[in-house]
Parts: C-alpha cells; structure tokens; sequence
C-alpha cells in the first residue's frame, strides 16, 4: 500500500520524464534508422564518413573538455573563497545571485553580448586597438569559430560549477581540520589528505555537468557561428536544413544518436561520481 502511494506521488514526475526524455528520446533514436522510404536502413549513420562530420564531433569534445576543466577549476576557486564570507554576508549573497543568474545567461543575447563587446568592431576590441594599439584579430577572426566559443561557454560554465560545488564545500565540517590538527597536520596536510579526497567525487560529478552542459550547447555557437557547421550540434541543424532546402531528418537522428552515446557516457560517469559523493556524506 506505501508503495503504491509513493508511486502515486511521483507520478507528476513520471510523465514528466516521460513526455519531455523519454518520448523524444524514442523518437530521435527511431528517425535515426528510418528510410527516406518509409523502411528501416542503417544508410543514415554513412553521414559519419562525410568531411568534417568526425572534426566537429571533435571540436564538441575538445571545447566541452576545456571549458569543463577551466570553468571547474575557476568555480572551486571561488567556492574556496567564499568559506571565509560569512554565510548571510553581502558577498555571499552577491556571488549566489550572480552565480545562479550568469548560469543562466546564454544563447542569442550572449552570443550578441560578445559581438558588441568582443566583435570587430566592439568595444573592448575598438579600445585596445586604438588606446594600446593592440588588435587582438591580427591573426584572424576567431571569435566566430570553435576557438571563439571558449569565452561565452566559460561566461556560464564557471556561475553554474558555483552553483553545484559550493554546497558540498560548505558540508566540509570544521572537525576534520581540527582532527588533522590534533594530529600534528598542517592546513597542507589537511586539504591534501582530507578535503581533496572528499570533495573530489563532487568536483568530478560539477566537472562532468559542465561537459553535458557544452556539450549540448546550441544557441550561443548558431549565433556566433554563422558559416559552416564545426561543432556537432550545429551538424544538427546542417543536416535538418540544408542549402538546398531538401533536409534530412535520418541524417538528423544520426547525428542525434552519436550525441546521445557521448552524453549517456557522460550521465553514468556523473551518477557514479554523485554516488561516490554521497557515500562520503553519510
């Protein structure tokens, strides 16, 4: 009887899960073998071996993985910091409200956000080309390729790992300092042995959030990246709309699936890193 009531509780989310992943994952996975005929064909995962197909794939790891480690590391900087804030100050709650803001922050008015401030013809770029003579595209307009998503990716990576690691820096309890401590450890000797070992699950599983986070990332790169399809959501949206007109919905769905077995690597290195973490916290 409890546990048909427990079910009956969770039935909201359920069907959430089930109309919004699901359902479309289903979907994606099923117009991914679907012939232009009507048939099943596995000819849609040939799009694999089309030029720059395996580049972009690889431009979406390499990006994912970069932004990922900095933003990772850059948040755990200021998790740190913010252990010496008291926890109703000023500070903390500017970071928290920034932090879960910025997070947010993406897509087109990032995308347009950097071009004003980043673009030929923007206003960081104008000020250090004629107050220090400085031209930051003298070797090229880079801003507008995988190159130039670096720094609008690290705009909400870094908000979003400060969002997801703090919580599990500030569980870090006073009585493990004072136990290395008593032992004759230093403050070294604590975070090395101690707190790395029990944080690292957490930072791990903020590290992997980050990389779906990239990873998935569409809007900021189809803003910024207007020629060309160098990342592999944005070989999505080649193969949906074409120059021609004529897109393909199965090559779609093929790209969707390598995607999918990218992100579902992803989630289960995530689920044993959180494992792990709350193991440490019981």
């Amino acid at each position: 009887m409890n546990n048909l009531r427990n079910t009956l509780r969770l039935s909201p989310f359920i069907v959430y899960v089930v109309l919004l992943f699901a359902l479309p994952t289903m979907l994606v996975v099923a117009s991914a073998f679907e012939g232009g005929t009507g048939g099943w064909t596995l000819s849609n995962f040939s799009v694999y071996a089309q030029p720059g197909v395996i580049k972009a794939f690889w431009n979406s790891c390499w990006l994912s993985l970069l932004t990922s480690f900095v933003g990772a590391c850059l948040g755990a900087i200021v998790c740190f910091a913010l252990l010496g804030c008291s926890e109703n100050g000023m500070v903390r709650r500017l970071v928290d409200a920034a932090a879960s803001t910025l997070s947010q922050f993406g897509g087109v008015m990032l995308a347009f956000a950097f071009i004003a401030t980043l673009g030929s013809q923007g206003m960081i770029t104008l000020i250090l080309k004629n107050l220090l003579k400085l031209d930051i595209y003298s070797n090229g307009m880079w801003l507008y390729t995988p190159q130039g998503l670096i720094l609008p990716y690290l705009f909400f990576q870094i908000p979003l790992m400060i969002i997801t690691f703090f919580p599990a820096m500030a569980r870090l309890t006073s009585n493990l300092a004072e136990a290395v401590a008593s032992l004759g450890g230093s403050r070294l000797t604590y975070w090395r042995c101690v707190g790395f070992q029990v944080l690292f699950p957490s930072f791990m599983g903020g590290f992997l959030l980050l990389f779906a986070n990239a990873f998935s990332a569409y809007a900021t790169a189809a803003a910024l990246i207007t020629q060309g399809s160098q990342i592999a959501p944005l070989q999505v949206r080649a193969a949906l709309i074409s120059e021609t007109g004529l897109g393909s919905s199965g090559q779609a769905g093929a790209f969707a699936v390598g995607m999918l077995v990218i992100m579902s690597l992803v989630v289960i290195l995530y689920a044993l890193a959180e494992r792990k973490a709350a193991s440490w916290l019981k």
